[in-house]
């Protein structure tokens, strides 16, 4: 390794340098107090667990972890990729109460590979998970929430994507696909490749009817009148995929209630996700770039994974991917230049102009650079033996 390259990052991980990691602690807290407002209780996980723990559900999740040996016990450790499931074994064992729960956190997560955070390998995920509660009252007030932080984000109008993995699995399950083939089919669905879905629907010999079906899907994306189009395409489906359009129309009624202006659209091929998702799915898009700014949607089957079965809707995002979108601007700091020096008087000034909110830089013997350098407004000086704070001259 050459000199020069021992200080560089890893691709697709990045630091943050001042000012924005200013701009991005304002943004969190303003995030965090939002959350708080709706009685949503702050955790901070773990950055390190048993590998078993944090990958107990698999699938793709299990890919995105960095796996490394923990020297005190000999186990294999993990870095958390999704803070969702840390949060669910939290409800489960550390709360562990009956009634619903509401949970929010914040944290650095890694990701072996670039994922849906833009392309970054270590976001700093924020979201909120609510537990205890099944139905879709849950999954609407934790859109709803989405709405409300992403507003306090600054990043404009917002476009609702909704879906529902609980519809395709009804329909993978009338097909009576294989796990690999099931997730050749979701893939395919996901990429809108038609021909190449009908290519693995006729090699898995699935039956006309339900062929068709997945196939519609496809074509079943736009405004609220899809879930209309879609009880009519898919009225002989199975009872699963019945609940899961009922489901759909009962939670676009909520929200165009709750949140009246929001644009809502509806897209029943497209589950982008992690795979331990069972119900609702969504994400959040802004015209301003081509991918979803927050995700999330319902996870029943996660705690059951540790122990508890616990029904489990909740959403996240990156917070340095919403600072960089909306770059909030800091409020405009009047710092106050001090002169070098430990006597009393001065100290206190400095120690008085603190606890009142400003910030004073003092200077250092022998420094270069002034007041203006260092972005200061003002100044303390002595007028009359008394140290005062003044206009720069």
């Amino acid at each position: 390794m050459s000199r020069a390259s021992r200080w560089l990052l890893p691709d697709g991980v990045d630091e943050i340098i001042p000012p924005q990691a200013a701009v991005i602690e304002t943004l969190r807290r303003r995030m965090l107090d939002t959350m708080a407002s709706w009685g949503y209780a702050l955790c901070m996980p773990a950055n390190v667990e048993f590998l078993d723990s944090l990958v107990s559900i698999g699938g793709d999740l299990e890919l995105q972890t960095f796996k490394l040996t923990d020297q005190v016990s000999g186990r294999m450790l993990g870095i958390p990729a999704d803070m969702t499931p840390q949060i669910a074994r939290i409800d489960a064992h550390r709360i562990g109460a009956a009634a619903p729960t509401r949970l929010c956190y914040i944290g650095s997560v890694l990701h072996t590979r670039p994922g849906q955070f833009a392309g970054s390998r270590n976001p700093l995920q924020l979201g909120a998970e609510l537990y205890g509660h099944t139905g879709i009252e849950s999954d609407a007030e934790v859109i709803s929430l989405m709405v409300a932080t992403l507003a306090v984000a600054g990043v404009g109008e917002i476009t609702l994507d909704l879906g529902h993995m609980a519809l395709f699995h009804g329909l993978a399950t009338a097909a009576q696909l294989d796990a690999d083939a099931e997730a050749q089919v979701l893939d395919a669905l996901l990429r809108k490749a038609g021909d190449e879905l009908a290519e693995i629907l006729a090699r898995e010999q699935v039956p006309d009817t339900v062929a068709a079906w997945l196939l519609a899907l496809l074509s079943l994306n736009g405004d609220r009148e899809v879930l209309a189009r879609a009880a009519r395409v898919l009225a002989k489906a199975p009872e699963a995929v019945q609940m899961a359009l009922g489901a759909l129309v009962a939670l676009v009624d909520l929200l165009e209630r709750r949140c009246p202006t929001l644009n809502v659209h509806l897209d029943l091929a497209d589950l982008r996700g992690y795979q331990y998702h069972t119900g609702v799915m969504f994400a959040a898009y802004t015209v301003r770039v081509g991918w979803a700014i927050a995700w999330g949607g319902r996870y029943d089957n996660i705690g059951a994974r540790f122990g508890r079965e616990r029904a489990a809707t909740g959403f996240s995002t990156d917070v340095k991917l919403l600072a960089a979108l909306a770059a909030p601007t800091l409020p405009a700091e009047a710092s106050v230049f001090a002169p070098a020096g430990s006597e009393a008087g001065l100290l206190a000034a400095m120690d008085a102009a603190r606890a009142a909110g400003r910030v004073v830089i003092q200077a250092l013997p022998g420094q270069s650079g002034g007041a203006e350098e260092l972005g200061c407004q003002s100044q303390l000086c002595q007028v009359a033996g008394n140290w005062q704070i003044a206009p720069l001259a």
